[in-house]
């Protein structure tokens, strides 16, 4: 008589932080976002589906951080697990910024102390694994240059880069802008809506309107970032989401950064807001089953 195979159970808390992570990815990705791929939006080679397809293959590898795999080979497997599965690079930014997350729980605190005990070896893996996802606009680097072996810490190289990479700076100031003016900008657009999708979308302004887009900068230069920035900030000057004018002006930046072949994708804002969403799912801010779809008819 064949023997029956023993089910094991993953933890129940186990089981939300992924369901969370995955819930933050695909809200993140169907969001009518400006400038971003979203539900009735796709680029040339990039759709919506694939970025569903990489919120799906990163379950599995980020489990394992979990259950104590190491941050460099977590990061190693679930960049290898999302190219199996879509064939690119969707979301190495958005792993980056969220691994220190799952590593510290909810304990902000412990972020610093974490990301400074992170030692060469990691910096190896994580350079193997940006080289494996080749993001777009890399470019050369003076110092800690991800095609060269690593002589410093994975900490020490993104605050090398704090200056240029708005991810780096989360790891840098211990994810200051995170905590301090995403996550709240994110929770008041939502008590406000009381929906998730313009919660979202507000919380991406915000953050073009503070902060240049790495990737546009690394892409098309500083000046060309601080002017979609500019452009940004005219959202909430004629009014924000709350008013046709703001909602006419944001409707313009997304026409002006999907033009040129969507080379004025802010990918990077896009990474730091799902680690917003992450983080307010995380701590019962919101909840899966929140109302998403924002209906409005002046909007993209």
């Amino acid at each position: 008589m064949p023997m029956k195979r023993r089910q094991v159970e993953e933890p129940a808390e186990a089981r939300d932080v992924i369901l969370h992570v995955q819930t933050a990815c695909l809200w993140e990705a169907t969001a009518r976002k400006v400038g971003n791929v979203h539900r009735y939006a796709d680029f040339a080679g990039t759709t919506h589906l694939d970025f569903a397809l990489s919120a799906a293959a990163i379950a599995d590898p980020l489990n394992r951080a979990l259950h104590g795999w190491p941050f460099g080979l977590v990061l190693k497997e679930a960049v290898k697990a999302t190219r199996e599965a879509t064939g690119q690079n969707t979301n190495l930014g958005i792993l980056l910024v969220l691994l220190p997350l799952l590593y510290c729980d909810s304990n902000h605190y412990a972020i610093p102390r974490f990301l400074a005990k992170l030692d060469l070896g990691v910096t190896k893996d994580v350079f193997e694994a940006i080289r494996l996802a080749s993001p777009g606009g890399l470019g050369d680097a003076p110092e800690a240059d991800v095609k060269d072996e690593p002589t410093i810490t994975i900490l020490e190289a993104m605050k090398l880069a704090a200056d240029r990479d708005l991810i780096a700076r989360q790891y840098a100031n211990g994810y200051a802008d995170i905590f301090d003016f995403g996550v709240p900008s994110l929770l008041e657009a939502f008590a406000k809506f009381g929906r998730i999708e313009p919660a979202v979308i507000e919380c991406q302004l915000k953050w073009l309107a503070t902060f240049p887009d790495s990737l546009i900068a690394r892409k098309n230069g500083m000046s060309v970032a601080e002017d979609v920035q500019q452009r940004a900030k005219r959202v909430f000057e004629h009014g924000g989401l709350d008013t046709t004018e703001g909602r006419e002006v944001g409707v313009e930046l997304d026409a002006h950064l999907r033009s040129d072949g969507n080379k004025l994708n802010p990918g990077t804002t896009a990474d730091l807001v799902t680690a917003c969403l992450f983080v307010a799912l995380r701590d019962d801010k919101v909840k899966p089953s929140d109302p998403f779809k924002w209906d409005v008819p002046d909007w993209l």
